[in-house]
């Protein structure tokens, strides 16, 4: 049936209608496309152009030289040398087990070294370049460019690397550095940027490691233009970062190098400082180590007899021991009481070989006594019973005080790893760490430098500076930075009368150069050098029996601590000896040595030596003379 013309105009307007309706859709749609494209593509242009540039560009940190350290007459105890690596591409290389395996004879590397290599690959991108092993030998990279068509993707690189070129003898001053851990990087708030790069070393102990903001350095950076899976194309810009600090540190390496021969055989301890400023001229441990051998990963090999050694070559005896400084500590005993007005000039004590004290008899180490002393006999012979009589007159709350105000019970500020704080005991100590009540014969204990009394060498070293000078000196390691001079710290008045500290000087002159003097065998004789001193015996067992028939870690540790010349004092020393036996004749002598060492700034004349003594002096400097600090790596005590 044909329709009507009326329905068909009406059809035609709804057509019409929807026809408008979508065009002005599709017109509405177009036009905020447009607008889009337009704001993406001219508006946002600057944005999205540095959006695709820093896909396209890579900024890179390129690491900062480290500081080097000197001694202190320039002499290199840390420096960076070029060295060479091996690298391999992974993707260049194809079958990379079977290139490791022909490569592995060529550089000596071991199946643990292929392992850890392999791993790394595995992490790596295919395109990056892994490192295989470090500070190989130019023989070592010849073969590997000789052997080049068989080795697809490895080649030889120059680094840089750290060296330690006095070996052994600062280990304990200098430290080392090694790659950075997660344990290094979990105990910063901030990581600096450059810690990620891949083995990266920081310092791990010591001036190395306490010092690591200035030898660090800054990071410098590079453009590097990147494709699309990451590969480097080029280079676009570089800014070179900033150097590590140059350190100079107070020590001599000559002298260094002396005690630390000298010490050979020994689980030992020396200290020496300069008395005029506090500077730490030596500061020997024995037995040491290279720490040459942690810088690239040290093998267990190497590292199980350092570790399990009863010598304790790892440990820095100078500050991080803490022995009962014995008669050494009686000076301080001496001091408080002479603060007190409790010594008079010629006032005596009786020494029967023992004072009783509560029912119990504490003895002098001479059984038979010493008879009626004054302060330089008690010294001079090292009575024991003085200083116990001494000691319940003043007491330990005035002792202890007296020897904190002489530098010990102090952490001294060194930039060495675990300073020992040594402990100066109080009635309130023993209360509050032990929950016991403290007793008449603790006091007397202390007095002798025993019981609960601890001090390091180095602060033994410094309380004999303070005696000599009758200044606050403090002790320093770094002399500058980057050529300019570190302040000197400290070095104020002890604000004692001038009139007690040469009394107790005299006394300790005595102790050294009195033919009766316990360290008397140990004296120096050239005119103007003469030493003032005080030996020491520290028990490490209550029973009294002979060192030699007893186990050698039973044994008593030998102490001596000095100063030179009498008249001008220039250095002060503190020796001990761990389970050495007597002071007098083990610590003494490697003083008296290391002291003229010092005095002379090298080899002593024979006359400075007792006539007695210059025979076996001579043969000594013979063997010791330059001796390299290789020689005594890892070597052990020769005493059973």
């Amino acid at each position: 049936m044909r329709r009507s013309r009326a329905d068909t105009d009406a059809s035609h307007g709804k057509l019409s209608r929807r026809a408008a309706l979508l065009g002005g859709a599709q017109l509405l749609f177009m036009g905020g496309l447009a607008a889009r494209m337009r704001y993406l593509q001219v508006d946002q242009a600057d944005q999205f152009r540095l959006l695709a540039e820093e896909n396209r560009i890579n900024i890179r940190l390129i690491p900062p030289k480290r500081g080097e350290i000197f001694d202190r007459n320039g002499m290199q105890l840390a420096q960076n040398v070029p060295s060479y690596r091996i690298v391999i591409v992974r993707e260049d290389a194809g079958d990379v087990e079977d290139v490791m395996a022909r490569l592995a004879p060529l550089i000596d590397l071991t199946e643990e070294q292929q392992k850890t290599a392999l791993a790394e690959l595995n992490r790596s991108a295919p395109f990056l370049p892994v490192t295989i092993a470090e500070n190989v030998s130019w023989d070592a990279v010849s073969a590997v460019s000789v052997n080049a068509p068989a080795l697809p993707g490895v080649s030889p690189e120059v680094g840089s690397t750290r060296v330690y070129p006095r070996g052994s003898d600062f280990a304990h001053v200098v430290g080392r550095v090694g790659r950075v851990s997660q344990k290094d990087l979990d105990a910063l708030e901030d990581p600096d940027a450059v810690l990620r790069i891949p083995r990266f070393h920081i310092g791990k102990i010591n001036v190395e490691a306490r010092e690591e903001a200035l030898l660090r350095g800054t990071a410098g950076t590079k453009q590097v233009e990147v494709n699309a899976t990451g590969r480097v194309m080029r280079e676009l810009a570089r800014r070179e970062g900033q150097s590590g600090a140059d350190l100079q540190l107070t020590l001599d390496a000559k002298l260094q190098n002396y005690v630390q021969a000298r010490l050979a055989g020994e689980s030992a301890a020396v200290v020496i400082i300069d008395c005029e400023k506090g500077d730490v001229v030596a500061n020997a441990s024995a037995p040491s180590y290279d720490p040459n051998l942690f810088i690239g990963g040290i093998l267990s090999r190497d590292y199980d007899p350092l570790l399990n050694s009863r010598y304790r070559p790892l440990v820095n005896k100078t500050v991080q021991g803490a022995y009962p400084p014995a008669s050494t500590f009686k000076m301080m005993t001496a001091m408080a009481a002479i603060e007190e007005g409790i010594i008079g000039a010629d006032e005596t004590v009786y020494c029967p070989g023992y004072l009783e004290v509560g029912g119990r008899r504490f003895h002098c180490w001479k059984r038979g006594g010493h008879g009626w002393l004054d302060l330089e006999g008690s010294l001079k012979h090292s009575c024991d019973v003085y200083y116990y009589d001494l000691a319940l007159k003043v007491g330990i709350e005035k002792i202890s005080a007296m020897a904190q105000r002489f530098g010990l019970g102090i952490r001294h500020d060194l930039p060495l790893s675990s300073v020992n704080s040594g402990l100066l005991p109080t009635k309130d100590w023993k209360l509050r760490q032990r929950g016991e009540s403290w007793v008449i014969g603790d006091t007397v204990n202390a007095s002798i430098g025993q019981g609960f009394m601890l001090a390091s060498p180095l602060q033994l070293a410094v309380m004999t500076a303070r005696i000599a000078t009758g200044r606050e000196v403090m002790p320093r390691i770094v002399k500058s930075v980057n050529g300019i001079e570190e302040s000197v710290r400290g070095n104020r008045s002890l604000d004692m009368k001038e009139q007690n500290l040469r009394r107790m000087r005299k006394a300790m002159y005595a102790v050294v150069n009195d033919r009766r003097g316990t360290g008397y065998r140990s004296r120096i004789i050239a005119e103007g050098m003469r030493m003032a001193g005080k030996t020491g015996t520290s028990q490490v067992r209550s029973a009294i029996v002979n060192n030699n028939e007893v186990p050698w870690e039973q044994r008593d540790h030998a102490l001596f601590v000095g100063f030179a010349p009498y008249d001008t004092p220039r250095f002060a020393c503190a020796v001990l000896v761990e389970h050495g036996g007597g002071g007098s004749t083990v610590a003494a002598p490697i003083a008296r040595d290391a002291m003229l060492q010092a005095l002379y700034n090298g080899e002593p004349p024979l006359d400075a030596y007792p006539t007695a003594d210059r025979g076996r002096i001579k043969t000594q400097q013979q063997q010791l003379r330059d001796v390299k600090p290789d020689a005594r790596i890892n070597k052990g005590k020769n005493q059973a």
